[in-house]
């Protein structure tokens, strides 16, 4: 990935010097370092909310709770994957709640967990394609990083977009999920 993303950001730049010239590359350049620094700027709060949440609600014993609670469910997707419950409802919130990138650590985590019990190390099990699936699929119930983008851009509507998110989203993890047991068979 890095090759590619360097290979495309040599091109881009290539092809802006030829035709805008050295100084609107330079420009461009800095401009869209300073975009990047302004939204990422503008996003650290919702993942800062999410990530303070994660903690008290660990703290208070409620992750606990809410795996015994998801546990029916978890346990039917992920029926030889039981220790990782906690990091699979973690990345399963983080992504209900439209914070995908804070997902990504406890879905390592939940991989892990599985590689652990998994009979062929390195060859992925049905759970855990199951669970790159479902977790790509992405189900949200709150887009919160779309609508803080939308926000950052200065929308008048900024949660204008949830339903038709919550629908998309929906659409395509039951799509996965049917798909993952169909062809787990």
């Amino acid at each position: 990935m890095t090759m590619i993303w360097s290979l495309m950001l040599i091109l881009g730049t290539l092809t802006l010097v030829v035709t805008q010239g050295g100084d609107a590359a330079m420009n461009a350049l800095i401009e869209g370092a300073k975009e990047a620094v302004t939204l990422s700027y503008d996003l650290v709060g919702a993942y800062l909310l999410f990530l303070g949440l994660v903690g008290i609600v660990k703290r208070c014993d409620l992750m606990e709770k809410l795996t015994r609670l998801l546990r029916p469910f978890t346990a039917w997707l992920f029926p030889k994957a039981p220790q990782a419950g906690a990091s699979i409802t973690l990345t399963f919130a983080a992504n209900m709640l439209g914070m995908g990138n804070a997902a990504t650590p406890f879905g390592l985590q939940a991989m892990g967990e599985m590689e652990k019990t998994n009979p062929h190390p390195g060859r992925a099990t049905p759970e855990m394609c199951t669970f790159l699936c479902v977790n790509s699929s992405c189900l949200q119930l709150v887009p919160t990083t779309l609508i803080a983008l939308r926000q950052a851009a200065g929308s008048a509507s900024p949660a204008s977009i949830l339903f038709p998110c919550l629908f998309a989203s929906a659409v395509s993890t039951v799509t996965a999920l049917v798909l993952c047991k169909c062809l787990s068979k």
